[in-house]
């Protein structure tokens, strides 16, 4: 075995003992968490005074095995410095969130998608096995074949169930360039009725397509974006200076053609965190010439955005212009692909946020997944909406809108923000059911958060 493997596994061993003792040292009736300096989640919550549990020893890609295209990682490295690994041997995970800061085991606790996922589904579909630290302070294996109770309701727990911090995850073999063409639409049905021909056939006019995600500008304007990978050498965009990639999407003719490096292509979002830089002044020419490249990711415009909610920077603002405060739409749900322009023709009148992000999926296999049902064989699109609206007559007014027509079209939306579901309503959504029985096996003491609580009541 290399010494690299060797040092890695060693350092993984002690990090995994490290998070044991700080879990041992908390008082034996406290709530406990991860000690993490980052979130992708983008939920207001009350104060949280659990313990935190040291991750340290739990960010790195512990061993690539070629032979295998797998890989051991732990729950805390970053999708950014998985990537950096993987591609070293022309592979990457099957599929990778458009953020460089989200960690695997966050996307696999609690969902991710990207434009792999009209072929691969979720990000936890390719997860082989993981080692989990439960709420009881166990470190135990899951698999389909072990503790398969707790593997299958890991999806969609967030944390509540149990933490990650080594998963053993399939890989796909990639090529050094990804061939773009961004096909214009001027009709939602018709872009739809393309992504689900995509979807079924694989292709677009006979040639094979692998990556396929679209963006939504206005009823009579939308595109399709359609890659493949290829090995041709030739020039290639780049992203992260002074152009900006969804910009370079939109065009007046049928189509329009692009290259960038498997790299830059898996973070072509990540610069401008898709287009939400704007609100912090990243797009303007003047202002991005002298905007330091370093702090041109989303991790930092993250930053930013927490910084907003803690002073209400927004709402002030608002207030000098005597404007009403805003309120924050920040969502990602699944509307079967059959009534995806239905549901974009009621948000385009209903909501004003533009632009939309669309991303088909379509779950790998065949298995379920009790906290997040959405059907297998069964093609539903991601639409990621991302914005602030007036302030209706009632606090979440248009986040309870949305949540009430995404379930009338049988539809589910992700929990990273915020919820106003009603208990029961939850439960039925997101396999209550299930999910309190696995809660009671693994974290009989409630040493973790519930889901409920988490998701809806922000605590």
């Amino acid at each position: 075995m290399p010494v690299a493997v060797v040092d890695a596994e060693s350092a993984h061993a002690a990090g995994v003992q490290r998070l044991l003792q700080s879990y041992r040292a908390a008082p034996a009736t406290a709530p406990i968490r991860l000690a993490k300096s980052t979130s992708n989640l983008f939920r207001t919550r009350t104060k949280n005074t659990a313990r935190g549990l040291d991750t340290s020893g739990l960010t790195g890609v512990i061993a690539v095995d070629v032979a295998t295209r797998t890989a051991d990682v732990a729950g805390m490295c970053t999708y950014d410095d998985l990537v950096a690994e993987t591609l070293r041997f022309g592979l990457a995970p099957l599929v990778v969130p458009q953020l460089k800061t989200i960690t695997l085991g966050g996307a696999v606790t609690g969902l991710g998608i990207e434009s792999t996922s009209f072929r691969n589904g979720l990000p936890h579909e390719s997860v082989l096995e993981m080692d989990i630290l439960t709420g009881a302070g166990e470190i135990i294996a899951a698999s389909p074949d072990q503790n398969a109770d707790l593997f299958r309701a890991f999806p969609n727990s967030y944390g509540t169930l149990g933490y990650a911090v080594r998963l053993r995850i399939e890989l796909e073999p990639v090529k050094p360039f990804v061939a773009l063409t961004q096909v214009r639409f001027h009709s939602l049905v018709d872009l739809v009725a393309a992504m689900d021909s995509i979807m079924a056939t694989g292709s677009l006019d006979g040639v094979d397509v692998d990556y396929l995600d679209g963006v939504v500008f206005g009823a009579d304007e939308s595109y399709l974006c359609v890659g493949r990978q290829t090995s041709a050498p030739g020039p290639v965009s780049d992203y992260t200076g002074q152009q900006i990639y969804y910009r370079s999407i939109q065009h007046d003719r049928g189509g329009t053609d692009d290259r960038l490096t498997i790299h830059d292509y898996l973070w072509r979002w990540d610069a401008d965190w898709f287009w939400c830089s704007e609100a912090f002044g990243a797009q303007h020419p003047l202002i991005r010439r002298i905007w330091p490249g370093r702090y041109r990711r989303s991790s930092f415009y993250g930053k930013l955005m927490k910084l907003e909610q803690r002073f209400h920077i927004g709402d002030r603002i608002e207030k000098l212009n005597g404007r009403p405060p805003r309120e924050r739409v920040v969502q990602d749900v699944e509307v079967p692909i059959e009534r995806c322009a239905e549901f974009l023709d009621w948000f385009s009148i209903n909501v004003p946020i533009t632009p939309i992000w669309l991303c088909p999926v379509r779950l790998k296999g065949d298995d379920r997944w009790p906290l997040y049902p959405i059907r297998p064989h069964r093609s539903y699109v991601n639409v990621g909406f991302w914005s602030t609206v007036p302030v209706g007559s009632s606090e979440g007014a248009t986040n309870r809108l949305i949540e009430r027509k995404v379930g009338e079209l049988d539809g589910h939306k992700s929990l990273y923000s915020d919820s106003y579901y009603s208990r029961p309503e939850f439960d039925k959504l997101y396999g209550g059911e299930s999910y309190r029985a696995v809660k009671k096996r693994y974290d009989p003491d409630s040493r973790l958060l519930d889901l409920y609580a988490k998701a809806v009541q922000r605590r």
